[in-house]
């Protein structure tokens, strides 16, 4: 009731108001929770691509990475999540025979594309030659970074055989003996926080040079 001009409440009113207000408020976040939930599952598109030689379909949320495809959704845990910022390379895979950083890439970005892990280079049987250089070379130590390394390796190798210049590529015409220089600027981007970077360049001159 209002008396004097002020309005006077009882401390029933007070607390049935709260828990009003409450039951207010747990409605609101349920229904936006509902809406978020039926929002991404709108948001889910379907996927065709190769991955290492198999044809596979994926049914994913639009915002998943190429990384976190491979690793949660096809159990593909050798492409490493390092920075997820693609500053270290840890998650470095061919793409179509191009290295990306596979965290700074949406997965729908490549259907009907070619992925090539570390998984898909070699096994423990058959080595790729530049798995076994590695090896040969102890061009790893604590070893998350190495499946990144070595793919990108790889990719280095071949981006020099098919004559794509760096920023420091010599007049190599066509020789598949790039300099220590060159092969550490191209590799640049793949960071071992342990310092075997001077194994990895003897790891990949011989695999050029054989």
């Amino acid at each position: 009731m209002a008396q004097d001009g002020f309005l006077k409440v009882s401390r029933r009113g007070v607390l049935a108001g709260g828990v009003a207000s409450a039951a207010a408020g747990r409605a609101s976040i349920a229904f936006a929770q509902e809406n978020s939930v039926a929002s991404a599952v709108e948001a889910t598109v379907p996927l065709k691509f190769t991955v290492n030689g198999e044809d596979r379909q994926l049914d994913l949320d639009t915002r998943t990475t190429l990384l976190d495809a491979l690793r949660e959704h096809l159990q593909l845990t050798g492409t490493k999540k390092g920075c997820d910022h693609g500053q270290c390379g840890a998650c470095t895979v061919m793409v179509n025979g191009e290295r990306i950083n596979s965290c700074l890439s949406l997965a729908v970005q490549h259907e009907g594309d070619e992925v090539t892990t570390i998984e898909g280079l070699g096994s423990a049987d058959k080595l790729h030659p530049m798995q076994a250089a590695f090896v040969k070379h102890d061009g790893y130590q604590c070893g998350y970074c190495t499946p990144g390394q070595i793919c990108s390796a790889v990719a280095v190798l071949d981006e020099i055989r098919k004559g794509i210049p760096s920023h420091v590529t010599e007049n190599l015409d066509g020789a598949m003996q790039p300099s220590n220089v060159e092969m550490r600027e191209r590799m640049s981007g793949n960071i071992c926080r342990c310092g075997a970077y001077s194994n990895i360049a003897e790891a990949m001159a011989e695999v050029a040079g054989a």
